[in-house]
C-alpha cells in the first residue's frame, strides 16, 4: 500500500540517525533505516533533525498582537500590563480578538509551534474573549490543538462576577480551571481561591493551571496551598502552577520544604523565560533580580518543568513570534543551564513535557503517533536551540501544512566556499 508521506535519513531527539518515518492515514506507521516503500510524497531530511512539534503550555491568545491599544506599558510591570488589559477589554470586538488570535495562530504554525494552552480572561461579564478563542478553537482545529484555560485576571474574589462567569466559561466548553492567587486583595484571600478553584476542578474531573506568585515577593506562597490542595483533593498530574517567580527570591531553607512538598504532591511547574525576565525585578536597583523560577532545582526533585511562550506584543511584551526554540534559548542563559544534559532538558520543556502537562493523546515519534512533527534546520536539539533553527517543514497529520527555505548564506570571501552550512557537524 502507498504510504501518505515517507521521510527519509532524519536525526531523532533522542540521538537516533538515518531513520526513516513512513506515515499512512494520518499517523506514524512504521520508523527504522531503510523503509522501501512507494510514497505520495518523500521528503529527504539529509540528516536533519525531525522533532515532535513544539508546544507553548502558557499563553494569552485573547491579548495577542494588541500592543498599542489603547497605549503602550510605560512602567513594563505586571500591575501596569493588567491595569492596560483593563482599559482595552471595554473596546474589544469578538471579531477583532478572532482576527489576531487566527494571525497569530498562522505564526505559530510556520514556527512548528501546533499546540498552544492559552488562558482567556473570564472577568468581563460578557465572556466575549471566551466565545471568540471558543470560535478560534474550532477554526484551527484541523492543523493546531488549543486548549483553553479559565482564567480570573482580575481576581476570583476580587473582581465581581468571576466566580460565575468563571463557571459559565467552563459550561461553554472551556477545558482547564485557572487562578491568579497573588492578584487577590489579601494572602488569606488568594488561599481561598486556590482551595475553591481546584475543588471547582476536582468536581468536574478537569485540570487546573494556575498562575501562582507571579512576584518579587519571597512571602508570597501559593504554591504551597496548590500543592496541598492538589493532594487532598487527588488531582496527581492534573495541576500546574505557572510562573512560581516569587521561588527566585525566597530563602533556601523554605524552599528545601516546598519542593518536596510539590514533587509529592505531583504538581507541575511552568516557567516563561522571555516575560519572567523582563517583568520581575523592575523594583529593584542593583544587583537586579531575574526572577525565573528554580527550574534546575525542581528538576532535581523531580517535577515536572516546562516552559511557556507568555505573551507576542501584548500588554506585558511587546516582542515575540511564536518561537518556541526562543523561549528555550532564553530559559539556558537565564537559568544557567548550560551543561549539554540541561540544554537537552530545555528542548523536552517546549516539546514533550509541555504535552504530557496537556495530555495531548497520540503525541510522539514512535509507530501509532500522530503524524505530526517539525523537519528543522540542525542536526541534533542543542544545535536547534543554538541556532533557532530554520523550520525546513512541519507536518501535520501526515500532511505538510508549512515549509521555510533552508537558511544558507552565500559567501564572497576569497579562498573560502561558496555557502555557508550554519549547522553543527555531525
Amino acid at each position: 500500500m502507498t504510504l501518505d508521506l515517507l521521510v527519509r535519513n532524519a536525526v531523532l531527539p533522542d540521538g537516533r540517525t538515518g531513520q526513516d518515518i513512513a506515515v499512512r492515514g494520518g499517523r506514524i506507521a512504521e520508523m527504522r533505516p531503510g523503509i522501501e516503500a512507494e510514497a505520495t510524497r518523500v521528503i529527504d531530511a539529509a540528516g536533519h533533525l525531525v522533532s515532535p512539534p513544539f508546544v507553548d503550555i502558557h499563553f494569552h491568545m485573547d491579548a495577542t498582537l494588541s500592543l498599542g491599544l489603547p497605549r503602550l506599558n510605560q512602567s513594563g510591570t505586571l500591575l501596569e500590563g493588567i491595569a492596560l488589559w483593563g482599559e482595552l477589554k471595554p473596546l474589544l470586538t469578538h471579531e477583532a480578538i478572532v482576527e489576531r488570535a487566527l494571525h497569530y495562530c498562522d505564526m505559530a504554525v510556520a514556527q512548528g509551534l501546533l499546540a498552544i494552552r492559552s488562558h482567556v480572561d473570564v472577568c468581563d461579564d460578557r465572556l466575549l474573549a471566551v466565545d471568540a478563542l471558543l470560535d478560534v478553537k474550532r477554526r484551527v482545529q484541523p492543523y493546531l490543538d488549543l486548549q483553553l484555560v479559565a482564567f480570573p485576571q482580575d481576581g476570583y474574589y476580587r473582581s465581581p462576577g468571576a466566580v460565575e462567569n468563571l463557571k459559565r466559561a467552563l459550561d461553554k466548553g472551556v477545558e482547564v480551571v485557572g487562578g491568579i492567587p497573588h492578584f487577590e486583595r489579601t494572602m488569606a484571600d488568594g488561599a481561598a481561591s486556590v482551595r475553591a478553584l481546584c475543588e471547582l476542578a476536582a468536581e468536574r474531573g478537569l485540570r487546573v493551571d494556575m498562575h501562582c506568585d507571579e512576584t518579587d515577593d519571597p512571602l508570597s506562597r501559593h504554591i504551597e496551598t496548590l500543592a496541598y490542595e492538589t493532594q487532598r483533593l487527588g488531582l496527581r498530574g492534573r495541576v500546574a502552577g505557572s510562573h512560581l517567580t516569587s521561588m527566585h527570591s525566597m530563602d533556601n531553607y523554605y524552599v528545601s520544604k516546598l519542593l518536596p512538598l510539590m514533587a509529592e504532591a505531583g504538581v507541575a511547574a511552568i516557567a516563561n523565560p522571555l516575560i519572567n525576565i523582563v517583568i520581575q525585578g523592575r523594583h529593584d536597583t542593583y544587583p537586579k533580580r531575574r526572577g525565573m523560577t528554580r527550574i534546575p532545582e525542581m528538576r532535581a526533585q523531580g517535577i515536572l518543568c516546562a516552559l511557556g511562550h507568555d505573551c507576542v506584543m501584548d500588554p506585558w511584551y511587546s516582542l515575540g513570534s511564536g518561537d518556541m526554540l526562543e523561549v528555550a534559548h532564553m530559559a539556558v542563559h537565564v537559568g544557567h543551564m548550560t551543561s549539554r544534559e540541561a540544554m537537552g532538558f530545555c528542548f523536552d520543556a517546549v516539546t514533550k513535557n509541555p504535552a504530557s502537562i496537556m495530555g495531548l493523546d497520540g503525541y510522539g515519534l514512535a509507530p501509532g503517533c500522530n503524524a505530526d512533527f517539525v523537519l528543522l534546520q540542525a542536526r541534533d536539539p542543542i544545535d536547534a536551540i543554538r541556532l533557532k533553527a530554520t523550520r525546513l517543514a512541519v507536518v501535520r497529520r501526515g500532511r505538510v501544512i508549512a515549509e521555510t527555505p533552508a537558511r544558507i548564506p552565500a559567501l564572497a570571501l576569497e579562498g573560502r566556499p561558496a555557502t555557508l552550512d550554519v549547522t553543527l557537524a555531525s
